[in-house]
């Protein structure tokens, strides 16, 4: 399993297929275990590197405050560490933070951006926001990890015949650190480079579920104001659409990727 250190922190990824470099970036209490039903496919066609993030997974969990930039600054040292060139990224909601602050602070690091059930900002615009904040800061401390995980796979995952995803979630959750989850749920919120995301100029997919947490109105308002996004909503998904649509999500990111090589290919000479 290769690892590589960055600021005395051992971070682990997992490196297959071959190509242009492909970058998946996880959600918080993941690791690059939930993507298991994207790397085979991706892998065909790509060289698909995932991370998993600091405080996350087989990575280091070091006792200190995270931040979203600070994780990105583990993706560019990854990206530096592997000598790679302009990578197509992908992120699911963390992740998709984590690649929205890549995108404003190292533009030329990427060939393209897919955001997953994600934002730019995660402030509270009114009241209702700051209670539904509040609300899960302080439940992410009272209950337990199992009992987190419980619940989180009946929202994610409500259909009976959704079983086998429940049990995924109820399993992997709890072998979270619970002070490193703490850390990193803090570091979301209040974070914000919404004020910034002209600076993102690379093509960029924005996909969300038609039932994430966040409306699609939401991701709709912040793409309008992208130069080179547009965004493409996946029906009877929820927050979890990597897991709970793989086929489409597959299909629908590869047609954007192989869109935006053909693009970037030179024009023929002329005779």
């Amino acid at each position: 399993m290769p690892y590589f250190d960055q600021d005395d922190c051992q971070l682990h990824y997992e490196d297959y297929g071959q190509g242009t470099p492909l970058l998946l970036l996880h959600g918080l209490g993941s690791s690059v275990r939930d993507w298991e039903y994207q790397i085979p496919a991706l892998a065909r066609h790509y060289r698909v590197i995932a991370l998993d993030i600091r405080g996350h997974g087989r990575s280091d969990k070091p006792r200190e405050r995270y931040s979203i930039a600070g994780f990105a600054s583990d993706v560019t040292a990854l990206i530096e560490h592997l000598a790679l060139p302009p990578v197509h990224l992908v992120g699911l909601s963390m992740g998709g933070m984590i690649g929205f602050q890549l995108g404003v602070d190292q533009p030329q690091l990427l060939r393209s951006l897919t955001i997953v059930n994600s934002g730019p900002e995660v402030k509270p615009k009114s009241l209702r926001d700051c209670l539904e904040i509040a609300r899960r800061w302080t439940l992410s401390r009272v209950l337990s990890l199992d009992t987190i995980a419980r619940g989180l796979g009946r929202l994610m995952f409500p259909k009976p015949e959704q079983a086998e995803l429940r049990r995924k979630i109820e399993t992997r959750w709890p072998q979270n650190d619970k002070r490193a989850y703490l850390a990193s749920l803090d570091a979301i919120i209040g974070w914000s480079v919404r004020e910034r995301l002209a600076r993102i100029t690379c093509p960029t997919l924005v996909i969300s579920a038609d039932h994430d947490y966040t409306p699609v109105a939401q991701k709709a308002a912040y793409v309008a104001e992208m130069p080179n996004a547009r965004l493409l909503v996946i029906d009877d998904s929820r927050h979890a659409t990597p897991m709970d649509q793989p086929e489409h999500f597959n299909s629908s990111l590869l047609a954007f990727l192989a869109e935006v090589d053909s693009a970037a290919q030179p024009a023929p000479r002329m005779p």
